[in-house]
């Protein structure tokens, strides 16, 4: 099982070999995205394809196609707008968000299948999107319609999308959502690769297989190359090549099965992760489909076909409703090759088949000839002694002749001849063994991460004991434990273990070489070897990204440049030497650095644990002071709450009592109240009477004061009533001064605006835009004119507030009241008091005392 399938198998509910409960009992786990049943896969895939058939949609690329789809899939049941970024939406494509605003946005539009209106960025580029799939909105609320969508079947379809191509998130609290099967996929090709996983999902049954397509196909490409292209809608090498880059990730399989004569029988295209998300693996449906294979028909011989005689063709309906002749000449180039070539099988069964496969010659030896005539076995005896009755099939030995009616199964005489075997051997068993090897477990543990980290080495697994297939399996799962925490992304320690696992018995030469699997797999299999000081260094690989490891490079490097040094001192400093001479004090020396850097590693260590041994006590004191100030600040909290009241004394009011509290607050908005009417009192003189004349100044102040005051009485009793709270009556006066003196101060802003200064700065900077270099072939196109009215409008602004300051400032130096400086006093009135002042040298003496 691949990674991606793993990922998908952890939603699944594990199958189990425990006896199956009474009740209807589901077959798929609930909740995951790809365990679709038939009516949803039915449902959804009608809906993709009647999006992908529209007119719009024809000749458009694929990066297109699929951009549909996925404002399809986020689109929201109400109002059916979506808002997307345009780096959020190329990141589900796969594409840079400048290819997405430069290319899939402009196709959408040109498509008329989307609207779209768009937010403009810093160099008029698209960033956000408002869209809307017009045919999947106009199609609610029409019976029977493809697209007629509910609420939950658009949640279905978004959370498909997800588990087949979601970018991944990364979310402020720290957590993160890894990406989709194919959501790592980016680049060039990358949505066609995205679109025709999302396709073959779709048309993946329960047990992961798809339907293939009927009718004659290339064959120089293969039907499941056929099947990709006719979902994709281009040419079988285009749809080949996409097969391809999908197996190169492990996301879809082509499983090709043999017969009995060893000869390839029909292919299957998988997609795993359908599989796991089911509760299956793909090797459960390849064991069916080989059951089937290899199932013999035991016919009459009489009426068996002669040679002459072309076997039935079997037909199976395929994606296309066509039914397909499944002809190896005709759909499938792998057959039409020399029969003598040996595909190798992607699943081998754990127990191989006991059964004849009815073949001409099989169970009669290496010879295959024909039997002399058809009772020829029974004339032999039937205790084996005859040459022919030793060769026969295993069904054959011991069974009834023909015709005869059996008393026992073949299958289970033969278990119990074993048995007994076993027992007259005379070998002796220790009782533990006997019980160990009753809990041995044939299969994998039931857990999805276990199969695919413990695929390599099935045929190892079931060769431990019950207690070894333990230790195993609890080794696995800390090294899978320690895998995920060295990982960015969680989901990808099983399938680096099931790499180790792969490379592990590459070296050893395959499993036929493990002697003894038990310490093989504890000591060797499941350790990571690390060649460098990188936690994340597995045999000179990094564990996180694959590549070759960049320290041990750095090590061997250093190491190479090391023994060159000392050999190029070797030959300065002892010149003539023989080879032999040479070889041996470029050891030693070696010897001896290895030893220095040793001494140096262990002194660094010492430093090391030092000073993580400073670091922890300067936490645990940091946490001290920071206990101790918490229990300060507690205490002051109670002591305070334990003051009485400034104001009225009351005891235990933590220095102000609620009324006290109430009443400064009062006070405090009067106080606000009072000063946002000066301020709106000065806004109206300043911006209508002649500062000039101050005389005008003081009437005007007198008269309008009064006015503002009235005003803000009136709207206060509008607001609260006249038998109000004073608390609320403050705070109602308080917010309607400060809109009163807000509205008087663009009152003034706009008279001023309309000054001739205002007017000749909006002038000047009108034409000092319009001349612009950019603007000076259209001094008045329509970009010109607007570019300088909008400057324009700006500096009268700013002249307005200039000459508002100007004059507020003018004004409150009128208003304000003269200080009067109070006279210096004669020195007659001030001896007395400087002559009651003790001297210094009088205090000092008084401290001394």
């Amino acid at each position: 099982m691949s990674a991606v399938a793993a990922r998908a198998a952890a939603f699944a509910r594990p199958r189990t070999e425990s006896p199956i409960p009474a009740g209807p009992v589901p077959e798929r786990a609930a909740g995951h995205p790809l365990s679709l049943g038939p009516d949803a896969r039915a449902r959804l895939g009608g809906a993709v394809r009647t999006l992908l058939d529209l007119a719009g949609l024809d000749g458009a690329p694929d990066a297109v196609r699929l951009a549909v789809l996925v404002l399809a899939s986020r689109t929201p049941s109400e109002t059916g707008v979506v808002k997307i970024h345009t780096s959020e939406l190329g990141r589900w494509l796969g594409l840079s968000a400048s290819y997405t605003a430069s290319e899939v946005v402009p196709g959408l539009r040109g498509s008329g299948v989307v609207s779209v209106d768009t937010e403009k960025g810093e160099y008029r580029e698209d960033i956000g999107l408002k869209c809307k799939v017009l045919p999947l909105w106009a199609a609610q609320d029409v019976v029977g319609h493809p697209l007629n969508l509910a609420k939950k079947e658009y949640a279905t379809l978004q959370r498909l999308m997800e588990a087949v191509m979601a970018p991944g998130w990364k979310h402020k609290d720290g957590r993160v959502t890894p990406a989709g099967l194919i959501g790592t996929r980016t680049g060039r090709g990358a949505a066609t690769d995205r679109l025709a996983l999302l396709m073959l999902v779709l048309e993946a049954r329960e047990t992961g297989r798809v339907r293939q397509c009927g009718g004659t196909v290339d064959t120089k490409r293969g039907r499941a190359a056929a099947t990709v292209a006719r979902l994709l809608g281009c040419s079988a090498s285009a749809g080949e090549r996409v097969l391809e880059r999908l197996e190169d990730r492990e996301l879809v399989l082509r499983v090709r099965l043999k017969t009995g004569s060893g000869l390839a029988n029909r292919s299957r295209l998988m997609v795993p992760a359908v599989a796991a998300a089911h509760g299956r693996t793909v090797a459960d449906d390849v064991q069916e489909d080989r059951a089937e294979a290899l199932e013999p028909e035991f016919s009459d011989p009489d009426v068996a076909a002669g040679p002459s005689e072309a076997p039935s063709l079997a037909t199976e309906p395929q994606v296309s409703g066509v039914p397909v002749t499944d002809e190896a000449d005709v759909a499938e180039p792998d057959v039409a090759a020399a029969l003598h070539t040996d595909h190798p099988h992607l699943v081998t069964p754990v127990v191989p088949p006991q059964l004849s496969y009815g073949f001409s010659g099989e169970g009669r030896g290496a010879e295959g000839r024909r039997p002399e005539r058809a009772c020829a076995g029974e004339e032999q005896a039937a205790d084996g002694e005859s040459a022919i009755a030793g060769s026969g099939s295993p069904v054959a030995e011991g069974g009834p002749l023909r015709g005869e009616k059996p008393k026992e199964s073949p299958v289970d005489e033969q278990g119990g001849q074993r048995a007994a075997g076993a027992v007259a051997s005379g070998q002796a068993k220790a009782v533990g063994w006997d019980k160990a090897q009753q809990q041995r477990r044939v299969g994998l543990p039931a857990r999805p991460a276990l199969q695919v980290a413990l695929g390599p080495v099935a045929g190892l697994w079931v060769q431990l004991s019950g207690w070894q297939q333990d230790q195993v399996q609890a080794a696995a799962e800390a090294e899978i434990k320690r895998l995920e925490g060295l990982l960015e992304h969680q989901g990808g320690g099983p399938r680096l273990l099931a790499d180790r696992l792969t490379d592990r018995l590459k070296e050893t030469g395959g499993e036929a070489l493990v002697d003894r699997p038990f310490p093989w797999l504890t000591r060797r299999g499941l350790v990571q070897r690390q060649a460098c000081t990188d936690r994340r260094c597995d045999d000179g690989i990094r564990l996180d990204t694959g590549a070759d490891c960049e320290m041990c490079g750095n090590v061997v490097h250093i190491r190479r440049a090391r023994r060159a040094k000392t050999a190029a001192e070797i030959d300065k400093e002892l010149p003539g030497l023989s080879d032999g001479e040479r070889r041996r004090v470029l050891e030693e020396r070696l010897r001896e650095h290895a030893t220095a850097e040793a001494a140096d590693l262990v002194r660094r260590r010492e430093q090391a644990a030092v000073e993580r041994a400073r670091r922890d006590a300067a936490r645990a004191a940091a946490r001290e002071r920071a206990e101790r100030e918490r229990q300060a600040a507690e205490a002051a909290w109670l002591t305070r709450g334990m003051l009485p009241c400034e104001d009225c004394g009351l005891p235990e009011s933590a220095s102000l009592c609620p009324q006290c509290t109430s009443r400064r607050r009062t006070e405090e908005l009067a106080r606000n109240t009072e000063a946002l009417i000066r301020e709106a009192v000065e806004l109206a003189v300043a911006a209508r009477a002649d500062l000039t004349d101050p005389d005008a100044v003081r009437a005007m102040i007198e008269q309008c004061e009064p006015d503002t005051r009235t005003l803000l009485a009136a709207a206060c009793e509008r607001a609260c009533g006249q038998d109000a709270n004073p608390d609320v009556l403050a705070h109602t006066a308080s917010q309607v001064a400060r809109r009163i003196r807000d509205e008087r101060r663009e009152a003034a802003l706009r008279r001023l605006a309309r000054s001739e200064d205002a007017e000749a700065e909006a002038q000047r900077a009108y034409q000092t835009e319009q001349g612009r270099r950019w603007y000076r072939r259209h001094p008045h196109g329509a970009d010109a004119v607007a570019a300088a009215t909008k400057a324009a409008d700006a500096a009268r602004g700013r002249v307005a507030g200039y000459l508002l300051a100007m004059r507020l400032k003018q004004l409150r130096e009128q208003t304000a009241a003269p200080t009067e400086t109070a006279a210096a006093a004669p020195w007659t009135d001030r001896l007395p008091e400087l002559a009651e002042r003790p001297l210094a040298c009088e205090a000092a003496g008084a401290v001394i005392a």
